[in-house]
């Protein structure tokens, strides 16, 4: 993407609308410094027309009084899409905040895919209706989708985190006002476009970009039903708070800090190999990064070795190069919040390893490079906060339970990994560690599992039939205790 790209409409309830302000968001390119877009700024009367919208499509109109199946014929032409843009919506993400393109097609554009094909599967086995016998006599339980949904989504895996927002309401039968970050709004309007095309009916999808401010008044709308945020875990605080006003139903995926935990017995290459590709993800712009590396002391020197051999061949430079496997930070904010806990790493007694700096040649861009710190402490504030960059912590460790407590020594509880030549020995591991996603001797992030994090990472799930759940209400109809249904008059419940 090297022409510059202009929108001049907002997509409100399904149809393109001229804003209601003047303000402008300009995209600017992570690599050239340079403006690549240009979006107008949704005004808070244009999030008052989208919610709007959604409100008369959940309460008069035909999205939640359709068929599953229905839905799905809609949802699935999204998917197919999605899938024949893939290629397209990769290379816009990248330009806009930094991502490998060859990494691009897989993390950006075939994993978001990937969830609205597991979204559809999860629909189609869920349980809307079950009866029980209840204390008191026969129960029908009913899920009934939860109303109007907000959907922010954060500017590092923009598609990934709508779809794992946009595929379950949807498919649920919520109407869906979708926040994008000012930082990516171009790859959303490709998704609005899409949405349009396979035929959604009107009110069920706004696509709207905008800043912290107007998504403060987005998910504090009173006529929002539910709130799905991913971010920071500040902003989640604060989303969660001015929800609180109407007790708005929420899910917030927020920040992490997970170890990966290398046992004794591990192969090193095998290790290494595994590890830093999920380290040094989307240039260190990921929430489930194995960003603190936890190794046994008996084996540092080797490990330290090897870590730094993987940070030092890793190639920077142009996100739309296809041999670049670390682009730019997305911001000039971000790229100085990670030189700023280099310098604070430094200061505390860390040691660096590889990186530390601005990569040489590369004087243009919001660049950093992939740095490891070695002889870290879990008390220093690099291995305790979410630095959101390419700053990796290299931890010894004497024993597995230590490892275990230096592990779950953190506010966040988001992801990790343990890495080891016995697998049931890992399981063991896995189930020690407080975190809602984990994996032995591999990184994995799978759609059809819950996904979500303990503590300061979050609350609710994304993903499989307890993240698609979160978008219903649950209602108990207590029945007659003579009641028999004519299904089960036919012998067929």
């Amino acid at each position: 993407m090297t022409e510059l790209v202009e929108h001049q409409k907002l997509f409100i309830g399904g149809k393109w609308a001229d804003p209601h302000g003047r303000d402008v968001i300009e995209v600017v390119s992570p690599h050239t410094e340079e403006v690549v877009g240009r979006v107008p700024h949704a005004a808070p009367a244009d999030v008052d027309r989208a919610v709007a919208a959604a409100r008369r499509a959940f309460d008069d109109g035909p999205w939640p009084r359709m068929s599953l199946d229905e839905r799905i014929e809609v949802v699935a032409r999204i998917k197919d899409a999605f899938a024949v843009r893939h290629e397209e919506i990769a290379r816009v993400i990248s330009a806009q905040n930094g991502t490998p393109y060859t990494s691009s097609i897989m993390v950006q554009a075939l994993a978001a895919m990937m969830v609205w094909d597991a979204a559809i599967a999860t629909a189609r086995d869920f349980p809307y209706e079950e009866k029980r016998d209840g204390v008191l006599g026969k129960l029908l339980v009913r899920r009934e989708p939860v109303g109007v949904v907000a959907a922010v989504v954060p500017w590092n895996v923009p598609q990934f985190t709508a779809a794992a927002k946009l595929a379950p309401a949807l498919l649920a039968g919520c109407p869906v006002v979708l926040k994008v970050s000012p930082e990516t709004p171009l790859d959303g309007y490709l998704l609005a476009g899409i949405a349009a095309e396979a035929g959604l009916p009107e009110g069920v999808l706004s696509v709207i970009p905008a800043d912290r401010e107007v998504s403060e008044y987005l998910v504090g709308h009173p006529g929002v039903d539910k709130v799905s945020f991913t971010g920071s875990v500040a902003a989640g605080k604060r989303v969660m708070e001015v929800c609180s006003r109407h007790l708005t139903r929420v899910t917030l995926e927020l920040g992490g800090k997970s170890a990966a935990v290398v046992l004794p017995d591990a192969d090193a290459a095998t290790a290494v190999q595994g590890i830093a590709p999920f380290a040094w993800m989307i240039n260190g712009q990921a929430c489930v990064a194995q960003t603190r590396i936890l190794v046994p002391r008996s084996r540092y020197d080797e490990f330290a070795e090897a870590f730094a051999a993987a940070a030092s061949g890793l190639k920077v430079g142009d996100p739309l190069d296809p041999a670049t496997e670390l682009g730019p930070l997305v911001a000039r904010r971000q790229q100085q919040r990670s030189l700023d806990y280099i310098r604070i790493g430094q200061e505390e007694g860390a040691k660096i390893l590889a990186g530390g700096g601005r990569p040489a040649g590369l004087e243009k861009g919001w660049y950093v490079e992939p740095t490891l710190f070695g002889d870290v402490g879990n008390s220093m504030r690099i291995a305790r906060e979410e630095i959101f960059g390419p700053v990796i912590c290299l931890i010894p460790y004497g024993d597995e339970a230590e490892a275990v407590k230096i592990a779950n020594d953190s506010e966040y509880g988001l992801s990790g990994s343990v890495w080891t030549a016995d697998v049931e020995r890992g399981i063991d591991i896995a189930r020690q560690v407080r975190t809602g996603t984990y994996s032995v001797n591999t990184f994995s992030l799978d759609m059809l599992g819950p996904f979500g994090g303990y503590k300061n990472s979050g609350l609710g799930r994304e993903f499989g039939p307890e993240g698609y759940g979160e978008y219903f209400e649950h209602k108990m109809i207590h029945l007659p205790s003579a009641y028999t249904s004519a299904a089960d008059a036919a012998g067929e419940g």
